[in-house]
This record gives structure tokens, C-alpha cells and sequence, in this order.
């Protein structure tokens, strides 16, 4: 059974830094990807970055190219994301997420994504 447990997340003023950590288990990351999604109250989920495991190819939205990076951890099937240079803008729950179609040639849409964690909520405010 495949599962996704999300953490990392946290209150952090306009400017500052997280890591989110996507812990993984029930596959193999090695043969597979894991895309990064975040919904704000009101709005629809947005895909944010993505990593495919065999390859290391890896994804950005326009919105976070240059202030986020996705990498795999040293631990086996964890994926983190760092986020830097946070903005109130980036306020949101964050979401991991696999599937067998995931991050196949870019982010692609949620429907690619058949498995997702439960969340971490990321506040950008001062």
C-alpha cells in the first residue's frame, strides 16, 4: 500500500525559508516520481515542482523557480522540498504526491496523481 506522509511545515515570516519532507513508502522511488501541490483557501490546487526518482528530472511552477528546490534525501524514499525566499503568496497546504503517470514530461495535472498525503499547512505572514 502506497503512502505519503508530509512535515515540515510551519508559520515563517515573508523572506524566510522551510523544508517540506515527503516521506514515502509502499513503492520504490527509484521507478517512480513525486510532485509537490499546494491549495489555498479559495483557490484551486497548483502544482508546484515535481522529481522523477530514475532520472532526476526535475519540475518547476513559474511561480517558485528560483526560490524552491526538490532533491531526493539521503534516506531512502524521502523527497524534500526547500523553499526559499517565502512569500505571502506561497501561503498554502502542501500536498506530495505519486502515480503511475506523475511528472511524466513536467508537473502535469492532480489526475496524474493517484496517491497523495494528508498536508502540511506553510503560513507566510509577519
Amino acid at each position: 500500500q502506497v503512502q505519503l506522509v508530509e512535515s515540515g511545515g510551519g508559520l515563517v515570516q515573508p523572506g524566510g525559508s522551510l523544508r517540506l519532507s515527503c516521506a514515502v513508502s509502499g513503492f520504490t522511488l527509484d521507478y517512480g516520481a513525486i510532485g509537490w501541490f499546494r491549495q489555498a483557501p479559495g483557490k484551486e490546487r497548483e502544482g508546484v515542482s515535481c522529481i522523477r526518482g530514475s532520472i532526476g528530472s526535475t519540475y518547476y511552477a513559474d511561480s517558485v523557480k528560483g526560490r524552491f528546490t526538490i532533491a531526493r534525501g539521503n534516506a531512502k524514499n524521502t523527497v524534500y522540498l526547500q523553499m526559499n525566499t517565502l512569500k505571502p503568496e506561497d501561503t498554502a497546504v502542501y500536498s506530495c504526491a505519486t502515480g503511475p503517470y506523475a511528472c511524466r514530461d513536467g508537473l502535469g495535472p492532480a489526475r496524474d496523481y493517484a496517491y497523495w498525503g494528508q498536508g502540511t499547512q506553510v503560513t507566510v505572514s509577519s
